[in-house]
């Protein structure tokens, strides 16, 4: 419901909420929340840690013990499977996300229409407001500022008590993040984690970093990939990797765009499940090992729990990657590393190893008696005749925001960007230009413009 509920809200922000208000009333309760203010940042931004933490939680759920057997299996098909985690990946992967996603793009209403839907959306949006992960504002605001395009609210300005509130979350949570940094590297180098005893301290730090930056460009590449989807090619970077990474992920009919992100999820899953077992403090007090700065049996057994790990990452492995991704998307296609992932990514895919997701999905949707969204709302070209046409200005986008969708606008014409900067009026003129035209013409609208 967390992979879901964010393909469901983010599809749903432009849509006219009166169209399914009597049909869906939960999901138009959860889209009421969402579409209000900065309300749909705050929700990704906790949903974000909630994965994460989901994860971490799998992990310390389902990790096998050291002698444990099963099925008479070889020690080398449980050692690949069981302590290696391959089998909780796939698991995970293709049940809890990659099927809840496919079903999710495609009938956003019915899926999100449901309590526990609403439940994860309250969930989401108290994480944000406790302010654990106020420090990802911070990298918002540094962003904002290196890219020198300034961050777009729906909002009134705060208050001077708002501010206050919302300036102490912030110390709040950088003080979390620092103190859950000194804890991690503490056991890492004290050899404390439940990272296998054979690797060095070193290489556990090591091995840290490297998976932080991989999750972190990865997440990071689905921003810029989305970012940069319609821009022409000339316009997707002049380096040599930029012009590879893009010859190789739009070529043909497009098909490597959601076959890497198919790929991506497995490699993302894959790195949180090590960093889960890289970070996880495992001190036994019963026999005498000494606690990470003296902590006592409660505290203790608090930093056993993965969540120091699950908040570093949230914040330093994901959402800082893709704020800094919303504002310099093409620099990450001039990345090397950039091209190489995608590679690895596009490998992942065709092993298969996925596959069953769709089956998984078809599945569901079958039981579920899930509709596709035009069954209830009509097209966008349906909804815009009747006068209740998409807003596409209700989904954020640009530097500061994570929307993983395409953002096309700030690379229009200089002259153009200026006009819409003078007057936002200008835009919904030209949404309302080009929707009559394609009602016209209809598919031939992008052959004509091609040819023109």
């Amino acid at each position: 419901m967390v992979e879901g509920g964010q393909a469901s809200l983010v599809g749903l922000a432009p849509v006219n909420a009166k169209l399914y208000k009597e049909s869906h009333k939960l999901a138009y309760k959860q889209t009421e929340i969402t579409n209000k203010g900065d309300n749909l940042d705050r929700y990704l931004l906790g949903r974000q840690f909630m994965v994460v933490l989901v994860v971490f939680t799998v992990n310390m759920s389902a990790a096998p013990d050291a002698d444990a057997e099963l099925w008479g299996l070889p020690k080398w098909v449980m050692g690949i499977f069981l302590e290696g985690g391959l089998a909780m990946i796939l698991f995970t992967c293709n049940v809890g996300q990659l099927n809840t996603q496919v079903n999710a793009s495609l009938c956003m209403l019915d899926y999100c229409n449901n309590y526990f839907g609403l439940f994860t959306l309250y969930v989401a949006m108290f994480i944000e407001f406790s302010g654990l992960l106020h420090a990802s504002y911070l990298v918002q605001y540094l962003v904002s500022i290196l890219a020198g395009k300034p961050i777009e609210s729906k909002e009134e300005p705060r208050t001077v008590p708002e501010s206050i509130f919302f300036w102490g979350r912030c110390l709040m949570s950088l003080a979390i993040l620092c103190f859950c940094i000194a804890v991690t590297f503490t056991a890492l180098f004290q050899n404390k984690t439940t990272l296998w005893d054979s690797v060095p301290p070193g290489v556990a730090v090591a091995i840290f970093f490297i998976l932080v930056c991989v999750v972190g460009m990865l997440e990071g590449m689905q921003i810029a990939f989305f970012a940069v989807a319609k821009l022409r090619p000339e316009e997707r970077g002049d380096t040599n990797f930029a012009k590879l990474t893009c010859n190789l992920l739009f070529k043909g009919e497009g098909n490597n765009l959601p076959g890497f992100m198919i790929g991506r999820q497995l490699c993302v899953v894959s790195c949180m499940f090590f960093v889960a077992r890289v970070t996880s403090v495992d001190v036994d007090l019963d026999k005498g090992e000494e606690s990470i700065f003296g902590a006592g049996p409660g505290l203790n057994n608090f930093y056993k729990t993965g969540l120091l790990g699950a908040v570093m990452l949230t914040i330093l492995g994901s959402i800082s990657w893709q704020l800094v991704a919303s504002a310099f998307p093409i620099a990450f296609l001039n990345f090397p590393l950039t091209y190489f992932l995608l590679r690895l990514c596009l490998l992942l895919e065709s092993t298969g190893l996925c596959n069953a997701a769709w089956v998984i999905a078809a599945i569901h949707k079958k039981i579920s008696g899930f509709k596709r969204d035009e069954y209830y709302i009509g097209t966008a070209e349906e909804r815009a005749k009747q006068a209740l046409e998409d807003d596409e200005d209700k989904i954020p986008l640009g530097a500061g925001h994570i929307v993983k969708i395409p953002n096309f606008t700030e690379h229009a014409p200089k002259k153009l960007q200026k006009l819409i900067e003078k007057d936002p009026s200008s835009v919904k003129y030209i949404n309302a230009i080009y929707t009559d035209v394609e009602s016209q013409h209809g598919k031939n609208l992008t052959t004509e413009v091609m040819e023109a």
